[in-house]
């Protein structure tokens, strides 16, 4: 693994590039994650579809798709990775109705408070990480299952 494949990829989506910019140069300095922007969700939505995502950002209001209906696809894409949806409105109506459609890991309101911000996506990247590793622990434990029933096959065949 190259040491870009190690980092942690953080994808934001938001019509607005004053927003882009300023959330891209904001984790630039504080993190080491890799951070992939974009204005047009369907091109997020494809560089998700072919790419390791640990977290999603996504405006809430934009021209091409609004933040739950593409963090809903995001959800079939990538089930596991945490979604977050940035919004300027403080709509708690939309915020309980992203939270149970597209299970919603956070709702954020612009302006944000960096540091706040920066808890809200350590701790998503941290849940993502943390799922990634119980998987793999759980296909280590199915294969050493499989293989243990081959073994228990063998010996019953033996002495049967």
């Amino acid at each position: 693994m190259t040491q870009e494949e190690d980092k942690l990829t953080v994808v934001i989506v938001d019509d607005e590039e004053m927003v882009l910019t300023s959330l891209e140069s904001f984790l630039d300095l504080e993190t080491d994650y890799v951070v992939k922007s974009f204005k047009n969700p369907m091109e997020a939505l494809k560089y998700i579809e072919g790419n390791s995502v640990d977290l999603v950002v996504s405006d809430y209001l934009m021209p091409e798709m609004d933040g739950i209906s593409f963090l809903g696809e995001v959800r079939k894409l990538k089930p596991d990775v945490p979604r977050i949806i940035l919004t300027g409105y403080a709509d708690k109506e939309n915020a309980i109705k992203a939270i149970n459609e597209v299970g919603l890991f956070q709702y954020i309101e612009k302006p944000w408070d960096n540091d706040d911000l920066l808890i809200i996506l350590r701790n998503g990247v941290e849940r993502s990480r943390l799922m990634r590793k119980l998987q793999e622990k759980i296909k280590e434990i199915d294969d050493a299952y499989g293989e243990l029933q081959g073994m228990h096959k063998q010996i019953l065949k033996t002495f049967i």
